[in-house]
């Protein structure tokens, strides 16, 4: 029988991976609940130093002993059974819980509860609705796959009815959920190396929609036939959005500044909810906000204090982030990891006044390398400068038939300017001989590419190795 987490107010929780983004979000919500929280990693990070301020003992570096005198253990997909924690907790007899099933034990307690669902958009989705939420006079409780200033990380304990999290697809996460209001942002290609294809992907995301009560509410992009089909089909109310003229909540009169930032009409079934300017770049920011738009709707919001929301929202951290100015060269960092994501982030920053283009990517996982080698090919034409260093492993190991040299010569050959840059400091290197004021640069993974801006960051500007003359004439 599984273990559930409520009966363990007051006693030892410990988490294995306490440094990932949802991981040590959610043990910083268990510990402000009452919990007494520990956990591993097998590095440091800011995260895992973070916990440590808040008093939760954090040990770097994953042995058998950590366990000890730990009540229940919550692990993530990605740690394996032969984990030497989990493997010393079973001989124990401690009880352990996925952190899939611990939202979902969480989610329970909150008769508003959305799940956040999609390929694409979905930190960034959540933390829209968060913010949303807050400024209009909600008190949720948040769970995030990022972190959001707003909220000062990545969740929130909130003191209403209303649960706010993201819901992943990977390795059919999110169908522990036990959400009342599903969004499906999106539905395409990820995670081949858990789903099979595309028809296996939306076969899973109808399955998120059957969790649904009847009462409840699935909300989905409507031109994405995928999602409207599966939003249609749930046996629960629907609503799908978007610009088509079969979507019941449509953006008319869409507009688009200087910086590519939207300003539109809602229209709910021909009623106007309002104008609404989106403070992040692209279409696909602005299909996710109308999104948001749909939920406070339902939610009964002051509209006029969601479009506020809306118009100051900046972003999460890692979704197209500035991280610094160096040498002039305005330096980003995106999340995105797959074809669609990481064209996005491209489409944004070329919309920014730029000389050179830069993108460096790390390759996520060798199986989405090659599930996606061809698509990825193609992800590459807007920019101008294209380094690749070596694929971050994650959570397998090298089959030792893909690496990332692999793609440098058909990406030559569409007329990529493309270059092998193994590691971060080779990169780094790489650009600081090269760059010029006036350029951009956005590095794209879901690894750890951001340490590549840190690392930039920390190091300052280049001292007498670039051609400072056009400083500032575009910037």
């Amino acid at each position: 029988m599984q273990a559930n987490i409520r009966e363990y107010i007051g006693k030892r929780v410990h988490f294995i991976g306490i440094g990932g983004s949802s991981m040590s979000g959610l043990a910083s919500l268990l510990h402000s609940e009452g919990y007494i929280v520990t956990g591993s990693d097998k590095v440091k990070s800011h995260k895992t130093d973070a916990l440590s301020d808040k008093g939760i003992t954090v040990y770097i570096g994953q042995r058998a002993e950590n366990v000890n005198g730990a009540d229940i253990i919550i692990f993530s997909a990605a740690i394996a059974a032969e984990n030497p924690e989990r493997a010393r907790a079973r001989e124990l007899g401690i009880p352990q819980l996925e952190r899939c099933d611990l939202i979902g034990q969480l989610m329970d307690h909150y008769p508003f509860a959305v799940g956040i669902s999609g390929t694409h958009g979905k930190t960034t989705t959540t933390s829209m609705l968060a913010q949303a939420f807050l400024s209009a006079g909600a008190d949720p409780t948040i769970h995030i796959g990022g972190e959001l200033d707003f909220i000062g990380g990545s969740t929130r304990r909130g003191q209403d009815e209303n649960f706010i999290v993201e819901a992943c697809e990977f390795n059919g996460s999110f169908l522990h959920f036990h959400p009342t209001v599903a969004i499906i942002l999106n539905i395409d290609e990820d995670h081949l190396d858990y789903f099979r294809d595309l028809d296996h992907i939306e076969s899973t995301f109808a399955e998120y929609a059957a969790l649904l009560p009847e009462n409840g509410w699935c909300i989905a992009w409507g031109d994405d036939p995928r999602a409207r089909r599966v939003c249609l089909n749930a046996r629960c109310n629907h609503l799908t959005y978007g610009l088509g003229e079969k979507n019941l909540l449509r953006a008319v009169d869409v507009s688009y500044d200087e910086k590519g930032c939207a300003s539109y009409t809602a229209l709910l079934n021909g009623e106007n909810l309002g104008q609404f300017h989106v403070g992040v770049p692209s279409e696909a920011n602005m299909l996710d906000s109308l999104a948001v738009v749909a939920v406070a709707h339902l939610r009964g919001l002051d509209m006029a204090l969601v479009a506020d929301a809306l118009n100051r929202f900046v972003g999460a951290h890692r979704r197209f982030e500035l991280t610094s100015v160096t040498d002039g060269v305005r330096c980003y960092t995106d999340y995105g990891h797959n074809p669609a994501e990481i064209q996005n982030a491209i489409r944004i920053a070329a919309l920014q006044p730029h000389h050179t283009l830069w993108s460096v990517w790390q390759p996520h996982t060798y199986s989405r390398t090659k599930t996606l080698f061809n698509a990825f090919l193609g992800t590459f034409d807007g920019v101008d400068r294209l380094l690749i260093t070596d694929i971050c492993a994650a959570r397998e190991q090298d089959p030792g038939d893909i690496r990332s040299e692999m793609l440098i010569e058909p990406l030559r050959a569409r007329g990529v300017d493309a270059v092998l840059t193994h590691t971060f400091d080779d990169a780094e290197a790489y650009l600081r001989a090269h760059w010029q004021s006036g350029d951009i640069m956005i590095s794209h993974g879901c690894g750890d590419i951001d340490l590549l801006n840190e690392q930039i960051m920390l190091h300052g500007d280049t001292t007498n190795s670039v051609d400072n003359s056009k400083e500032g004439s575009l910037l």
